[in-house]
């Protein structure tokens, strides 16, 4: 995807973001266009591209067949306001995460669930967040570098926290130490996936849509201390196909959590 991808500005656009746009340009090893007063649709028919990385008030935004894809924190505000009241995220309970901790989220996407886990391990962890794509690592990035909404100090300070890598997990993990990560997640996408996820449809044609290997999971028990955990569509033959043992999501959730407990076996 990354040839046929440009990257340019809003129409009207400060220095500062021609600057971020040309930085992003040199980063991905791909064109930068200025945007002058051409529509991104015309645009993308004269460089002959589908995709456009826009840096628009500040903002970034990704221009695919299937619409505009930007970074938002999608629940994980409200996850950590209800933590903060004492009440239990299904996600953190199923991979036993705790401060202090570190957290290897081997599938980012919109960082949601890594965002928890970094308000959960605090200053003293850390989460680390891989992703395949170049183009959405650097807008998951952006986001969680720059947003500032929600108006949720304790939120946004776990966002500041995460590291973003552009990287393939199963080569990632081959170059990791024995033991070296508390915590290791995989989201990938879901066998079956629920398409009425309106917001991530545009992600979908970016991301890796492989399913998890068993050459991934024997990799993951070897860098993971505590816990591996994968998070499907309830009832998928991927966590016993996998050697998983279940931890459902909740009563009426359609999603569940696979668990390999390591820390009393090793």
């Amino acid at each position: 995807m990354m040839e046929n991808l440009i990257v340019t500005t809003g129409t009207k656009s400060a220095p500062e973001n021609i600057e971020i746009a040309e930085r992003l340009a040199r980063r991905l090893d791909v064109s930068y266009i200025a945007r002058g007063r051409d529509s991104l649709a015309s645009m993308k028919q004269k460089y002959k591209t589908a995709y456009v990385l826009v840096v628009r008030h500040g903002d970034l935004f990704l221009e695919t067949p299937s619409g505009e894809f930007f970074f938002h924190p999608n629940m994980a505000h409200v996850r950590i306001k209800n933590l903060r009241q004492g009440k239990k995220d299904r996600f953190i309970e199923a991979a036993g995460i705790k401060m202090g901790m570190t957290v290897l989220d081997c599938t980012l996407g919109l960082g949601s669930d890594a965002i928890v886990a970094s308000y959960v391990t605090g200053e003293t962890g850390a989460v680390r967040g891989l992703e395949a794509s170049p183009v959405i690592a650097a807008v998951v990035a952006f986001g969680l570098k720059r947003m500032t909404t929600p108006n949720n100090n304790v939120a946004l300070a776990a966002m500041r926290r995460i590291q973003v890598i552009a990287a393939d997990y199963k080569d990632f993990l081959r170059q990791q130490p024995d033991k070296s990560v508390d915590v290791i997640y995989f989201d990938p996408m879901f066998r079956r996936p629920l398409l009425d996820s309106v917001s991530l449809n545009p992600l979908r044609s970016l991301a890796d849509s492989r399913p998890l290997s068993e050459e991934a999971v024997r990799e993951a028990r070897r860098v993971a201390r505590c816990r591996i955990v994968m998070k499907e569509a309830r009832g998928s033959r991927e966590f016993s196909r996998l050697g998983f043992s279940v931890y459902e999501g909740g009563r009426y959730s359609r999603v569940g959590y696979g668990v390999l407990d390591l820390s009393s076996k090793e």
